[in-house]
């Protein structure tokens, strides 16, 4: 798989680069701004853009633009987004408007290089990655229904859910067997009044359901 890196950082973009080479990606292009960014999504068509959120000149959320740019431009092409705080607002808009193939993680998670590269894989593969802190800060947020018909086994699964995390990695996190996580997903879509649909699109509108009026 073909990828962009985007970060100004001289430092964490060598070690990225290193990381997704790794895994098994080809860097295509390494950049230090969102023009450059979606100068090389253009050129090279990648499987992946990692973009920073803050980048030059104004370093406010130039990588969210370009994230919502590519994603419209070139929607084969999964969008990994990196920030040094929780922001998750930019998350939900990411996710309410695109739904799978989207990621955002905070930046201290390159550091468990094991976890990353699950997440980058999944990202590219069509799913999503979501950061803990984000999903815990959501959970803070939430309120109204219907997810007050959760119960809180339903609502852990579906933070997890929101993390991007399969069945087994689920059952794996609660010690519980994937028969059970099964049970608990089908009972949040049926709370969530989720149509009858492929698996994975569910998943990604349970997820977009929970992030509503973030």
């Amino acid at each position: 798989m073909r990828a962009v890196i985007a970060e100004d950082s001289v430092l964490l973009r060598i070690g990225l680069v290193k990381v997704l080479e790794t895994a098994g990606f080809e860097v295509a292009a390494e950049v230090g701004d969102a023009e450059a960014a979606l100068a090389a999504v253009d050129e090279h068509r990648p499987q992946l853009a990692l973009l920073d959120v803050r980048m030059p000149p104004g370093y406010t959320d130039e990588g969210v633009r370009a994230a919502l740019m590519i994603r419209r431009q070139w929607p084969d092409t999964a969008v990994l987004l990196l920030s040094q705080f929780v922001e998750e607002r930019y998350a939900a808009d990411l996710l309410s408007a695109h739904g799978g193939g989207i990621g955002y993680l905070l930046k201290q998670r390159v550091a468990d290089v094991e976890e990353f590269i699950d997440a980058l894989r999944r990202v590219a593969n069509g799913g999503t990655a979501l950061d803990p802190q984000v999903v815990a800060q959501l959970l803070l947020r939430r309120n109204s229904d219907p997810l007050e018909r959760l119960t809180p086994r339903e609502r852990e699964v579906l933070s997890l859910m929101a993390e991007g995390r399969s069945n087994a990695g689920i059952a794996e996190q609660l010690v519980v067997s994937e028969s059970a996580v099964a049970k608990h997903i089908n009972n949040i879509f049926a709370k969530l009044d989720l149509p009858q649909a492929d698996g994975d699109h569910r998943r990604v509108l349970a997820v977009l359901r929970f992030l509503e009026g973030a």
